[in-house]
């Protein structure tokens, strides 16, 4: 009976004659308009004979209200949300969603905004009927307002399907060419997923990643051109139109910098096949390429990118593969990897002088050395990133607020208390810090030692080895525990080494630093014995320190 009269109550409005006391811009009534639909959709949803009797006057709602006129546009919003939120017919969705694709076209981005908010929703009732507004969407994706460029990429990412993957790509790519730079990183990372997701044809997934990495490859994951060259890897017979594509890209366009790793990784595996033109495809044209031109590209890489570490190391390792590909580059090639002998960076400098023993000394091995990676085995490869995707995930979620009171968890499980004031400030109570379960065995934190890296406290217990992470500033200074005797641990005050005192098991010692300035305190015994400090030792070397006293001169020790 409700529902009934609810209908009676909504046509009889929308068929009313002119009142000037209810008109608002030509409508009549429309804030009663918005609450029946309201009460209409709350009746309907669910109920399959309550939402046929409204399906009529939804109808006829939807198609005589004008949309020139905001009032008349907030009407027609409101019957839509009813018409999807209630069991309706598919032709009545179909006019709901073509009202949408009206509103895509009103100058009013507000409008265009909310209808891009629907269609979203409406992608789960009939994606069909939003499909063919598909032209109308892809435009949104353009336009000047950043909001409803967002919007529409987020549902134009949801429109993709095995048949339209193509076309859509091609339009999103044409358009990353022109795009504002704040827009370019969320396109980048909506055309890059939609190509791994949907790519059935691994060329044409080869020149999408391509294109991507030319235009915008400063903005593409780490993830996604490690995936492209796992992706190379696993296809030998696209591995030579891959380092000849990629090769050309980097003469037309080395700026990007996800482009330049992945030419040349490339360029230091199939060199080769480069140089000679193997494996070309029919939709190839021969290019001549010297192997010097080669070595050129690499060099030209290797100084461009002198600050990122990543690309100058991959740039080292490439030259390397291409001198024992390349023999009669060698030398020229030895020259350029000499250059980072004297690298600030230790990983290049490492490299250099590696790379050149290799090239120099290991004629012999090199070759063996220096041959084509393995197969990366593609599905492990996936699983891990597919894992290491959620494990982020699940991390965010799970990251306490810094606001919020209560426990701290740490990487190993463990369970830490959150920290004193002053800890904080002083970042005494870092993640990255060995944490223990177990209670402390001290008093308060002494910040100072903290600071100064010193753990003065020995809590060693009768029969315990001493540690054998004992401090090494302890240990150059003789301030360390010296080594159990008959079972009771023993230390020495520094201002009298040879006084030695026993402790009860279990008893903290500490000791003074500064008791040895003390005026009560004797002077040390300059006869007294220093211990030996083994500081390292290996199976070819070993580094012993001896500690000895000059006579008349206690306050020196040679060392």
């Amino acid at each position: 009976h409700s529902v009934e009269g609810l209908v009676r109550i909504l046509r009889d409005v929308s068929n009313s004659s002119y009142a000037p006391e209810y008109d608002i811009a030509g409508i009549t009534d429309p804030f009663l308009h918005i609450r029946v639909l309201r009460l209409m959709r709350t009746l309907g949803q669910g109920d399959a004979d309550c939402s046929e009797h409204v399906n009529d006057i939804l109808a006829q709602v939807a198609t005589k209200t004008e949309s020139n006129k905001n009032a008349g546009n907030a009407i027609l919003y409101e019957c839509v949300e009813t018409i999807m939120g209630i069991e309706a017919t598919s032709g009545l969705r179909v006019l709901a969603i073509n009202i949408l694709g009206r509103f895509l076209s009103n100058r009013d981005n507000n409008i265009r905004y909310v209808a891009l908010n629907m269609l979203m929703k409406a992608m789960a009732v009939d994606t069909l009927a939003v499909q063919r507004h598909r032209v109308t969407i892809l435009e949104c994706v353009k336009d000047a307002d950043v909001s409803i460029r967002k919007r529409a990429l987020e549902l134009v990412y949801l429109l993709v399907n095995d048949t339209n993957v193509k076309p859509l790509t091609k339009e999103l790519v044409d358009y990353l060419e022109v795009s504002d730079d704040d827009f370019k990183e969320d396109l980048t990372a909506k055309i890059c997923s939609i190509v791994e997701k949907f790519s059935q044809d691994k060329l044409w997934y080869l020149d999408q990643m391509f294109k991507v990495l030319t235009l915008t490859g400063n903005f593409v994951k780490d993830d996604v051109w490690h995936a492209l060259i796992v992706l190379i890897s696993n296809a030998p017979e696209l591995q030579g139109y891959s380092v000849r594509s990629l090769y050309k890209a980097l003469q037309a366009s080395g700026t990007q910098e996800s482009l330049v790793r992945v030419a040349v990784w490339c360029i230091g595996e199939y060199g080769e096949m480069l140089v000679n033109n193997i494996s070309m495809l029919d939709v190839e044209e021969p290019i001549t390429v010297t192997e010097s031109d080669a070595v050129d590209a690499l060099e030209l890489a290797l100084k461009r990118y002198s600050v990122d570490v990543t690309t100058r190391a991959m740039c080292l390792v490439a030259l390397l593969k291409l001198s024992s590909r390349f023999p009669q580059t060698s030398k020229r090639i030895q020259a350029i990897v000499v250059q980072n002998k004297g690298n600030t960076v230790l990983e290049l400098q490492q490299r250099s002088i590696e790379f050149n023993s290799i090239i120099q000394r290991h004629q012999s091995i090199k070759s063996s050395l220096l041959e084509r990676m393995p197969v990366l085995d593609e599905a492990s490869y996936l699983l891990k990133r597919a894992a290491s995707s959620q494990a982020t995930v699940s991390l965010t979620k799970s990251a306490p607020s810094a606001a919020s009171g209560g426990s701290l968890k740490v990487p190993n499980g463990a369970v830490k208390p959150p920290p004193a004031p002053l800890a904080d400030l002083l970042d005494l109570s870092s993640d990255d810090a060995p944490v223990t379960t177990s209670a402390p065995s001290t008093a308060p934190n002494d910040f100072l030692q903290d600071l100064l890296g010193i753990g003065l406290i020995d809590t060693s217990t009768a029969g315990g080895a001493p540690s054998a992470s004992t401090d090494i500033l302890m240990d150059l200074l003789s301030i360390g525990s010296y080594p159990v005797q008959n079972g009771l641990p023993a230390t020495s005050n520094i201002g009298s080494p040879g006084q030695v005192t026993k402790h009860a098991p279990g008893t903290p010692q500490v000791i003074d630093l500064l008791d040895g300035l003390s005026p009560s305190t004797p002077l040390p015994d300059v006869n007294a014995a220093y211990p030996s400090i083994t500081a390292f030792q290996s199976a070819t070397l070993k580094m012993t320190f001896n500690f000895k006293k000059q006579p008349g001169k206690p306050q020196e020790t040679t060392m």
